[in-house]
């Protein structure tokens, strides 16, 4: 029986030489592997209360976009500092080799909703609890977090579990 990972192409030595880079790319473009995944991504969720659903740049919001289709909610971006026009919060937060910054509008997210945060991947869960982060500040609940691929030995999901965070990923893949 096909699975979403079989759908996921690895692509050796990129950016750098020792990283299995995954790409979903490959995903994306096949009809049965994408609405499969969508479909996994929000059958956790489906009949919990969801108000919006955050994707986070870029692929997520590929995903967070049809996912929130498929479950009748609104869709809110979480993207990198200087792509949205108009008042927002940012969240700085640490990379391999320094620090990036994420920002979502400062009106996306009413206090009390409950929020879904969507991305592809799981790493080190750096992008992940900066939206999380940013969610909270505005007053939102989270009501969890779906990754299509979730990299273990990255730490992300021990990083996200710690905060308190539902983590549901469609497959993981060992090493980097």
């Amino acid at each position: 029986m096909t699975q979403v990972q079989d759908y996921i192409r690895t692509i050796v030595d990129f950016p750098k030489p020792g990283i299995m880079f995954r790409d979903v790319t490959t995903l994306f473009s096949n009809p049965r592997g994408f609405r499969m995944a969508i479909d996994q991504l929000l059958h956790p969720y489906a009949g919990e209360r969801i108000d919006v659903v955050v994707g986070l740049e870029a692929r997520g919001f590929i995903l967070g976009g049809a996912v929130a289709h498929q479950l009748g909610t609104g869709f809110v971006p979480v993207r990198k500092k200087g792509k949205l026009p108009g008042t927002v919060i940012s969240e700085a937060y640490t990379l391999e080799y320094g620090e990036a910054v994420v920002e979502v509008h400062d009106d996306a997210i009413a206090p009390g909703q409950n929020v879904l945060i969507v991305d592809d991947l799981l790493a080190t869960g750096g992008t992940a609890e900066a939206g999380i982060k940013l969610v909270e500040r505005l007053g939102g609940q989270i009501a969890g977090c779906a990754f299509v691929v979730d990299l273990p030995d990255l730490g992300g999901r021990k990083r996200l579990k710690a905060l308190d965070i539902d983590v549901h990923a469609l497959c993981s893949f060992e090493g980097d």
